[in-house]
């Protein structure tokens, strides 16, 4: 029996283990997580890498396992055991040094999961092998087309913030994967280069532009336009923290005024939730 996807399949159990006891122990969740602060300001290191083995719910632990599953076997085949651990880790904590760069200014900002590890693994196989198939409920998807989408989606996510997904440590981690994997390979460039120029010259270019022109972080939806002022990443976020602070502070002199009794479960669940802060 063959030895190749052991370690992705090892990498599954601990993920689940870690996983598990992250939604059930909230001290260690908060213990272990990507946060700004924790790792600019306290030191604390340990959450480039122990973080992504941490997820905020189930469906989000299948998705990143199943992805890391399928796509192990034929790192750990072509590049051995030892380098696809190199990947996945150092795909781990780029993905999480593009969100720290990216949102250095913001300290509580937090985020956890693998998809950094796992996008570095799902890359270096795209850059081994650019026609890979990625099969979905009987859809076929050729892997330099899949690695196109996902760039383009992974920037768009960054600069809109639309949502909560990790979009840098998406990107970062791909484009560490890639790189790792040609590496370990050059010779993959004189066959695969235009899937990999496809897919890196983009990315090498957005991740310039958040380090010199931070201000092009954020666009208007897509689909709808609206004349609201044009807000830079930085003003965004100060402004949706004086919002937090209002919030807090209407609340706390409801207490003052009419008893703790008085507030509202929506009020008493914001009040608890910044307390943990």
């Amino acid at each position: 029996m063959s030895n190749s996807g052991i370690l992705g399949f090892i990498l599954v159990i601990i993920n689940v283990i870690v996983s598990y006891k992250g939604f059930t122990n909230q001290i260690f969740f908060d213990g272990y997580k990507f946060e700004v602060d924790a790792v600019l300001k306290r030191k604390d290191y340990k959450r480039l890498v122990s973080s992504g083995f941490l997820h905020v719910n189930w469906q989000h632990l299948v998705f990143n396992m199943f992805s890391l599953y399928v796509f192990s076997d034929n790192i750990e085949l072509v590049l051995g055991n030892g380098i696809f651990l190199l990947i996945y880790f150092i795909s781990l904590i780029g993905g999480n040094l593009l969100s720290l760069l990216v949102h250095r200014h913001h300290g509580d900002y937090s985020a956890v999961g693998a998809s950094g590890a796992v996008s570095g693994i799902i890359f270096a196989a795209i850059a081994l092998q650019p026609s890979i198939g990625i099969g979905m409920f009987f859809i076929y998807i050729p892997g330099w087309l899949y690695g196109i989408v996902f760039v383009a989606v992974s920037i768009y996510g960054i600069k809109s913030q639309k949502d909560n997904i990790g979009h840098e440590a998406h990107l970062g981690g791909a484009l560490v994967g890639m790189l790792a994997a040609i590496v370990c390979q050059p010779e993959v460039l004189r066959y695969n280069y235009i899937a990999i120029l496809l897919i890196t010259v983009p990315a090498i270019i957005f991740i310039y532009l958040i380090i010199t022109k931070p201000h092009i972080l954020l666009v208007d939806n897509l689909f709808v336009k609206n004349n609201l002022p044009y807000y830079t990443i930085d003003q965004k976020y100060n402004a949706e923290k004086k919002l937090e602070a209002d919030t807090i502070d209407a609340i706390l002199d409801k207490i003052n005024r009419h008893g703790i009794n008085s507030l509202s479960k929506r009020e008493k669940d914001i009040l608890n939730t910044y307390s943990k802060r």
